[in-house]
């Protein structure tokens, strides 16, 4: 991948002076935009004064210095004008305003619950704009209307302001519901990116439907026509970092015209001019957002220096960039993939070439070097960042990118060739794609193989504490290594990297004899009751995407599902359905009265009849029953009106049933609010359960009649973490604390299981917490 220069054989002294003066300037916006804008000054102010007594000592400690000034200086204003901006106090006052804006970057998908994700695709996009004083607006808005604007291009929107997330330098949310007002021309250079990835993505056509959605999101990071079961695939392997642009897509194109380049004769300088210009064009072509050109940069740095032979440069070049790009946007100081660019140019300039050099030591072929030691450096360099992010730490990432590496560079290749080529002549960039089809061909397969590996990915804390777990991880593994075989050393790394993840991090699961599951699904319902049957269990609602009900239920060796319930048709209950259906003998899916919104009923219809799985409907009094489960239907009794109902309404229609189980009763009441519970309880219905699933996430809208009228000993929140709706209400938990109500949460606990124990129901987590028994 290096290919064009070589990665010299005599040990390489880097030039260390740029790399203080970097972690000021970003040590300085991480903590104004975690802390105190005023963090800034006084981060610069301590540098600057470390810089002047080294100067007085004689040392060079002039970089410092100026970076201890732009730190005090151009961070700390831009987090204050931030955080101070007029829209984020009408944004806190939730206003509706008109604004004028630029698209700053392309529209980005929302899968995320609450949002209406749908296993079809999403119903909503983030575009990123900048209002005319430069502040930062993020725009939520529905996909039809906004997936085609282009960065460059004026916009006017009307919508209604919310809060940003935190620690950003966004300043607020704009909840838009139509398209743009108005809207101008956007730049010629982004009307002829978007042509070019419009004919790679009807060029790649002839190839297989997975492959076909995997070339575009390889070259160009377009991952609409992706198919989620290889997007999850993706993930597990740990080469999910292929389907977006980075880095590495940009070296691989540089490389590619040095190496053309050095073999038509050229020196150096025209080399580097040549790659230079490819750098420029392939950043149109996916376009030149802050995300793109902040990987060019750092990619670049990194391979070119080495392409080059300048290895001494690359740690000075790699530091002022992150000075440059951080003095100039803060925030990426706290943006995952700016941490994850830096980290992995960084092993790619200090690792990759010691590892080349001990293997070529070793008669090791140095193209077989250089494929191996890339990809391992930047993965290994990478890892504890990927694990507090995804909370999961894929134990094949290494083979499998390994496996994958070789056929990287050439699909990319052909598939830029295909790009350029399509608007000229379809025949050519046909041809284009087909070289790439054999090598995306074999990602998918490679995917898909450590996918299917037992164990592929293990559970790992996620967070900061979960990165500091891996970097402790990674460091005993440096040790042992240097152990030349040290038995000890790899014994004590087995046990952190399998006995420490799987039986204190995440013990085994499922627990035996669990009657019921809340799954981890984020910001949704999707509930698992078991049967006595092994394989065998009735699930209630599907969470908002189909990879994490799908994955819930296959931890839990679920194949078989008599019947799916759906409380409501929000997304959050029922975006997830391909999941439960995908690879399951479904017996069928219920529904109630209710029939909104309507977008939701005709995908169940259409998911229902393409797995040849009927949709039945519920009604209050029916039961059903299973070996070792039944289900009473409670409620709802009154039927859908003519019109279009409101949320709240449609909150009020969810199905509620009563499960008898091996633990109990448990009550599942959907995201029923307090005129339905009003109704529950007022209808003589028998509502006691041991364990009773909080209605709609542990809202503020549940009455405290309702839950001790329930009077559980264990209740269950389905709720994301971090979420935008403050759910669960801190009123409800002190109802359910009142009540000495043991609580499982699944943003914290993660899939949180109901079992038997001593005779009465016990909760225990998948992340390791086990609650004993209500006395």
């Amino acid at each position: 991948m290096i290919g064009a220069g070589h990665l010299t054989d005599a040990p390489v002294r880097h030039d260390w002076r740029l790399v203080p003066g970097a972690l000021a300037v970003w040590a300085a916006a991480l903590l104004a935009l975690l802390v105190h804008w005023s963090s800034a000054l006084v981060t610069g102010a301590v540098a600057v004064v470390v810089a002047c007594l080294l100067l007085r000592t004689g040392r060079r400690a002039w970089p410092l210095l100026v970076s201890g000034l732009v730190a005090a200086w151009p961070v700390s204003v831009a987090v204050h004008d931030a955080v101070t901006h007029p829209l984020r106090e009408a944004a806190a006052r939730q206003v509706s305003r008109e604004l004028d804006l630029v698209v700053a970057e392309r529209p980005r998908p929302v899968r995320s619950a609450g949002f209406g994700a749908t296993p079809t695709g999403p119903r909503s996009v983030v575009v990123p704009a900048d209002t005319p004083d430069g502040a930062r607006v993020a725009l939520l808005a529905p996909v039809q209307a906004w997936a085609d604007v282009l960065p460059g291009q004026p916009v006017r929107a009307r919508g209604a302001l919310a809060p940003a997330d935190p620690g950003t330098l966004t300043v607020a949310l704009l909840r838009v519901r139509g398209p743009p007002l108005s809207a101008g021309e956007a730049p010629g250079l982004q009307r002829l990116a978007r042509d070019l990835r419009v004919g790679l993505r009807d060029a790649a056509g002839v190839l297989d439907p997975d492959s076909a959605g995997l070339l575009p999101a390889l070259v160009v990071g377009d991952t609409d026509g992706l198919p989620d079961v290889v997007e999850d695939e993706f993930r597990v392997a740990g080469m999910s970092h292929l389907l977006a642009v980075s880095g590495s897509n940009l070296a691989i194109i540089c490389v590619a015209v040095l190496f053309l380049l050095r073999l038509l004769g050229f020196g150096p300088r025209g080399s580097a001019a040549g790659a230079l210009a490819a750098l420029v064009g392939f950043v149109v072509l996916v376009g030149p957002e802050p995300s793109v050109l902040r990987a060019g940069v750092m990619g670049a740095v990194g391979l070119l220096a080495l392409a080059l032979g300048r290895e001494r440069s690359a740690i000075p070049a790699l530091a002022g960039t992150v000075l440059l790009l951080v003095a100039v946007d803060p925030g990426l100081a706290v943006a995952p993939g700016f941490v994850l660019s830096v980290l992995a140019t960084g092993a790619l300039v200090l690792l990759a070439p010691r590892w080349v050099d001990r293997m070529t030591r070793r008669r090791v072929p140095r193209v077989l070097a250089e494929a191996l030691a890339v990809p391992a450096a930047a993965h290994l360099a990478t890892a504890p960042v990927v694990a507090g992010l995804n909370g999961q730490v894929s134990v094949v990432a290494v083979v499998a990118n390994l496996v994958a590496a070789p056929v990287v560079a050439p699909a990319t290749v052909f598939g830029v060739l295909a790009a350029v080529l399509a608007p000229l002549w379809t025949w050519a960039a046909v041809w284009c794609v087909r070289l790439a089809g054999p090598e995306v061909d074999w990602l998918v397969a490679v995917a898909r193989w450590a996918a299917d590996v037992p164990g592929a990915a293990i559970d790992w804390p996620s967070g900061w504490w979960g990165g500091l777990v891996a970097v402790v991880v990674l460091l005993v593994l440096v040790v042992a290594l240097r152990g030349r075989g040290s038995a000890v050393a790899v014994g004590l790394v087995a046990v952190l990297l399998v006995v420490v993840p799987v039986r204190v991090l995440a013990p085994g699961w499922p627990p035996a004899g669990w009657a019921v599951v809340a799954c981890d699904v984020g910001q949704g319902d999707a509930l698992v009751l078991a049967t006595d049957e092994p394989g065998r269990a009735v699930v209630v609602d599907a969470g908002p995407e189909a990879s994490p009900v799908d994955g819930c239920l296959d931890r839990l060796g679920v194949d078989r599902v008599p019947l799916v319930v759906l409380s409501h048709l929000h997304a959050d209950h029922v975006g997830g359905l391909a999941g439960v259906l995908a690879g399951r003998a479904v017996g069928g899916i219920a529904v109630g009265v209710g029939r909104s919104p309507a977008w939701a009923w005709d995908q169940v219809r259409d998911e229902a009849a393409d797995a040849g799985v009927p949709v039945v409907g519920l009604l209050p009094g029916q039961r059903l029953g299973w070996p070792g489960l039944t289900l009473d239907v409670l409620a709802p009794r009154r039927k859908e009106e003519g019109r279009a109902p409101d949320g709240t309404e449609i909150n009020n229609r969810s199905v509620v049933l009563r499960a008898s189980t091996r633990a109990g009763r448990v009550l599942l009441a959907g995201d029923v609010e307090l005129g339905a519970q009003a109704e529950l309880l007022t209808s003589g219905a028998d509502l006691r359960a041991e364990v009773i699933k909080v209605p709609h996430h542990g809202s503020g809208y549940t009455a405290p009649e309702f839950l001790t009228a329930v009077g559980a000993r264990i209740a269950l929140l389905s709720v994301g973490a971090d979420n935008r709706y403050g759910h669960p209400s801190p009123r409800t938990l002190d109802v359910l604390t009142r009540e000495h109500t043991l609580v499982g949460r699944t943003d914290r606990d993660g899939d949180s299981a109901v079992v038997v124990d001593a005779g009465v129901p016990a909760l225990i987590g998948r992340g390791g917490a086990r609650s004993p028994p209500k006395p």
